[in-house]
């Protein structure tokens, strides 16, 4: 199949080469080249023809040479490099092996046949050159591009791992204080407390999957506002709201839980509580609001934060996180679209 491929590229090089060169020739010398002797014109095509399989067998040595030692190289400094070494060797061989040709045939070498076999040769390996590498090189980019698309798939899938472990101890540390209170007031309270503990640590250790549906996010949720009220004021007016609407449709898990956590973490002044999940026509929408003393001044904090960039890398604009800090209240609200 190379050998075909090297006898019908090179001979359509020679031809047209030789053909190009003829036409030229004949409209400055008003010659006939029809009306010579048909040897004469044989030996001409022949020479050329066998200077394209010559050029297009050199030519395949190069590219194969170019691919093998600048491989690590796809700038604009590497075509450069490889028209230039291209280019000497299409010089060589023209003017080695077709130059020659007239200065045997008709009336010797004029400036016009070296202007003729040193530009139109050159011209068309030029034309072969860029149809040959078109390729290589269109490959070349596609396969950098996925080069680097993986390595910043890798990149992003490192952060959001990192993302989780930084959420889980921010979550132990929380669950462990409310459970160490409760040993000194309520040892039944602090079982309770035990079960619903490790029933929560069992899903963010076992069912990570990608997705997982929005009521079993929901009922995660459940259990750790259950496991918050044990520990929580009498005070602590609580208000949950889910939509039974939600139930199949997929997100990506603990979105909402920084929220809940937060919410139950700086609630305060009148110690209202209200979380609410439900779906319109954008989506899922997901609200939590905690009242707080006047006096307090809050930004969010490390939970916050982390869903912010977690939202940034699984929801890149799909989502919505309004954060609003009235007098009293604190407010969240997350939408994924």
């Amino acid at each position: 199949m190379k050998l075909k491929r090297v006898f019908f590229d090179g001979s359509i090089y020679g031809l047209v080469t030789y053909f190009t060169i003829r036409l030229l020739l004949d409209t400055v010398t008003r010659m006939k080249f029809w009306e010579r002797s048909w040897q004469l014109n044989t030996m001409e095509i022949g020479v050329c023809v066998i200077a394209g399989w010559l050029f297009v067998v050199g030519q395949d040595y190069l590219f194969r040479y170019f691919d093998t030692h600048w491989a690590h190289e796809f700038t604009r400094k590497r075509i450069l490099k490889e028209l230039g070494v291209v280019t000497v060797f299409m010089l060589l061989m023209q003017n080695v092996l077709i130059l020659p040709i007239p200065i045997f045939t008709d009336d010797g070498l004029q400036w016009f046949d070296f202007a003729d076999v040193n530009v139109i040769p050159l011209l068309y390996g030029y034309i072969y050159y860029g149809l040959k590498r078109s390729n290589a090189f269109l490959q070349a980019y596609v396969d950098n591009r996925l080069k680097l698309e993986k390595v910043m798939n890798d990149q992003l899938q490192a952060e959001l791992k990192f993302l989780k472990a930084q959420l889980h101890p921010h979550f132990l540390f929380n669950a462990l204080n409310t459970i160490y209170f409760q040993m000194d007031e309520d040892v039944s309270a602090a079982k309770k407390s035990v079960e619903l503990f490790s029933s929560l640590i069992r899903y963010q250790l076992y069912d990570q999957q990608q997705t997982v549906p929005v009521r079993q996010e929901l009922d995660y949720l459940e259990s750790f506002i259950s496991l918050q009220q044990l520990r929580a004021s009498e005070k602590l007016s609580l208000q949950v709201s889910f939509d039974p609407a939600l139930q199949e449709q997929v997100i990506y898990p603990l979105l909402f839980f920084p929220l809940v956590e937060n919410a139950f973490k700086y609630v305060g002044g009148e110690y209202r509580l209200k979380i609410k999940a439900f779906l319109n026509d954008s989506g899922i929408v997901f609200e939590a609001a905690n009242d707080i003393p006047p006096v307090i001044t809050r930004t969010g904090g490390i939970g916050l934060e982390n869903l912010q960039r977690r939202l940034e890398l699984l929801y890149p604009g799909k989502h919505r996180l309004e954060i609003a800090q009235l007098d009293s209240e604190f407010k969240v609200r997350l939408e994924l679209l």
